[in-house]
This record gives C-alpha cells, sequence and structure tokens, in this order.
C-alpha cells in the first residue's frame, strides 16, 4: 500500500495542525504591573529609555504598537532586559496616555493634512528668538503659539542674543499677547546674562520643549542651564541668514533641579493644516466669550461682517487700547492660521512676511 492510500485515520499518520486551526483570541496580555519609562532619543528604530530605577535602556517597539507610535516624553511600559548593559534590549510593550501632543502638519500640498506628533507630555513650549542674526520672524512666532494653544501648552518666548540689539520690540510684541519673555545673553557683564537664572527657575519641575529657527541659540541656552549638556553649537551663514543644524533629532535632557528640556532640531516651517480656528480662539478666554456673539461661520478677521469682537473693542471705554491690542493679536494667529492652511506649499519665510505687514 502507497502513502496515497494511507487515510489521516490511521495511527501511522501524524497531522501536523496549521495556523488555520489554532484557536484565536482577542486576549492580550496585561502590562499593568510592567515597570514604567520615559523615552529621551529616537534613533533608526532603537528607543532610549531612561527606567524608573534611574536606568538608561535601549530598546525595540513590540509588533502590536502602531508605525511611528512613539515619540520623545512618551511614558511605555517596558518588559525584556532592563540592566542597561551594553548590546541588550528591552522592549515597550505598551505607551501610556499622553497628556499632550506638539503635532505639526507636512507643509508641501502632496501631504497636506497629514500630521506627525514631535513631542508627547510637555506642559510647557519655549520659543526660541534671537534678537538679530538670524532675526525675528514675528509669522513664526504666531505659528508657534497656535501650535502650542492647539497642544494645550503654556507658551513662553526667550529672546537670546540681547546684547545684539534691543529687544524692546519683541518683548512689546509678546506682550501684546499677555506671553511671558525672558531675555538672555551670554555675556556675563551684560544684565540679560542674570536672565538664565530665570528660565532655569521657570522651567525646574516641567516638561518644556524648544522651538526655534537653526542658528537662534537653543543649544547655547540648554548648554547654560542644564550642566555637562554639551550641545553642540554652530553659526548663522552672514549671507543667508540662516543658521546650521546641530541638532539633528529630538532629545530629551533632565534639569538638576527636576523636569526635563526637550531639544529640537531647527525648523524653517511649523505645518497647522491640523488646527481649528475656535482652538486659537479659546485661548484667549475673555475673546471666547464675546465671540459666543458672533453670527454663524464668522471667521473673527479684520474684514468679517458683524464681528462681535469690532463691538467689544468699541465699547471698552478706559480699556479699549487694552481691548484693540489683544483683539489684533488673536486676529493676527487667525490670519496666520488661515494663511497656512490655504498655502501648504508655501514656506514659512513668505508667510511670516505677509503676516508681519
Amino acid at each position: 500500500m502507497s502513502r496515497r492510500d494511507i487515510g489521516t485515520d490511521d495511527p501511522r499518520v501524524k497531522v501536523r495542525p496549521g495556523k488555520g486551526s489554532r484557536p484565536r483570541t482577542k486576549r492580550r496580555p496585561s502590562y499593568e504591573d510592567a515597570p514604567t519609562g520615559r523615552v529621551i532619543a529616537v534613533d533608526r528604530g532603537r528607543y532610549h529609555v531612561i527606567a524608573e530605577d534611574g536606568t538608561r535602556v535601549t530598546a525595540v517597539k513590540a509588533r502590536e504598537i502602531e508605525r511611528g507610535g512613539i515619540v520623545v516624553g512618551d511614558s511605555v511600559k517596558l518588559t525584556g532586559d532592563l540592566t542597561g548593559r551594553k548590546d541588550t534590549l528591552a522592549r515597550i510593550v505598551q505607551v501610556n496616555e499622553r497628556k499632550s501632543e506638539l503635532t505639526r502638519s507636512a507643509e508641501d500640498a502632496e501631504a497636506k493634512g497629514r500630521e506627525r506628533t514631535i513631542v508627547a507630555n510637555a506642559d510647557i513650549m519655549v520659543i526660541v528668538v534671537a534678537k538679530t542674526n538670524p532675526p525675528v520672524r514675528p509669522g513664526f512666532i504666531d505659528r508657534c503659539l497656535v501650535a502650542a494653544y492647539d497642544a494645550d501648552l503654556t507658551p513662553i518666548v526667550c529672546l537670546t542674543k540681547a546684547d545684539l540689539g534691543d529687544p524692546d520690540d519683541v518683548a512689546t510684541f509678546t506682550a501684546s499677547l499677555g506671553i511671558e519673555t525672558y531675555t538672555v545673553s551670554m555675556m556675563p557683564d551684560h544684565p540679560a546674562h542674570a536672565g538664565y537664572e530665570e528660565v532655569i527657575d521657570r522651567l525646574t519641575g516641567h516638561t518644556s520643549v524648544l522651538i526655534g529657527h537653526s542658528g537662534v541659540g537653543k543649544s547655547t541656552l540648554i548648554n547654560a542651564i542644564i550642566p555637562n549638556a554639551d550641545r553642540a553649537t554652530g553659526h548663522v551663514n552672514e549671507v543667508t541668514g540662516r543658521g546650521r543644524h546641530t541638532s539633528t533629532s529630538v532629545v530629551a535632557l533632565p534639569m538638576p533641579g527636576g523636569g526635563w528640556v526637550i531639544d529640537t532640531p531647527g525648523v524653517r516651517g511649523f505645518g497647522l493644516a491640523h488646527v481649528e480656528p475656535h482652538t486659537v480662539v479659546a485661548a484667549f478666554e475673555e475673546l471666547w466669550e464675546v465671540t459666543e456673539e458672533c453670527p454663524r461661520g464668522c471667521e473673527h478677521l479684520t474684514d468679517s461682517p458683524d464681528c462681535a469682537l469690532d463691538d467689544w473693542v468699541r465699547n471698552g471705554g478706559e480699556d479699549k487700547d487694552i481691548r484693540e491690542m489683544r483683539v489684533q493679536s488673536v486676529r493676527r494667529l487667525l490670519a496666520s492660521l488661515k494663511v497656512a492652511q490655504e498655502n501648504p506649499g508655501r514656506t514659512s519665510a513668505r508667510t511670516c512676511r505677509r503676516s508681519s505687514r
């Protein structure tokens, strides 16, 4: 008798169960008691994580976590080798719920609307600008503020290179928005040199993300407020007015007194296609209440008919000038958002020139 004639009922035949015959279940293991860590850097599929006990481990992502689902600042659950020894790997099996997400949209037309989370769980955005070299771009500040409000981050402005010019115009610009502004200088004999201590006091105990163009001095700022950070610094091209990228990836650095500072590569644009206009207005509590009286579909811009903000300014009495400044500020942000969404392919420089007119 040939093997072909032997049926599966014959005791001599051993049937190997295939994948299709294996019982399926939606159950997933619980990692509730697994150690927690904070992602401080991402490098080509490897995640550098600080575990609860302070050990720095390198980890890979579990298959069940979606692609691109882990960013710097994430709180994660870990399994595997947590010793941190060379050539060992832990495994990230769960990303804990985020308290905040700083997101930017692609600016090119083909990828319009595609969002990318840059940082998770920050609570402060530090918008770093230089008085000069490179010059201040108000439109870029507007975009950062919109992104901060959308992510529910507290925005502050840090003005660097104060010894190279008078920062009063920038301070006036940010004061109209009610934004905290800190002025610093690397020159020891300059009054603004003491500003570094003010920045340290403000950021200690928080998770802060630094945003700014290349060359504005983010790395210099970090080196001044975090000893032994050793962030590389660069220079600004005299011809283009642009800085060289010295930070090439996002990295979180611990502050001596507690808290984290997240450094990001210099950016030239900040896509806002994902942001809704009401998010911007809601950041100005007193204006949000006023806009409830606006006609349906009102954009709250200068040329918006019957916008309740205009009546609010006219009836301001002694506070009329202050009210007008606040309304101009929110309208500038809304205009910047509208330009960004209608022209996703434009560079930030064009948007800045348009917004600052």
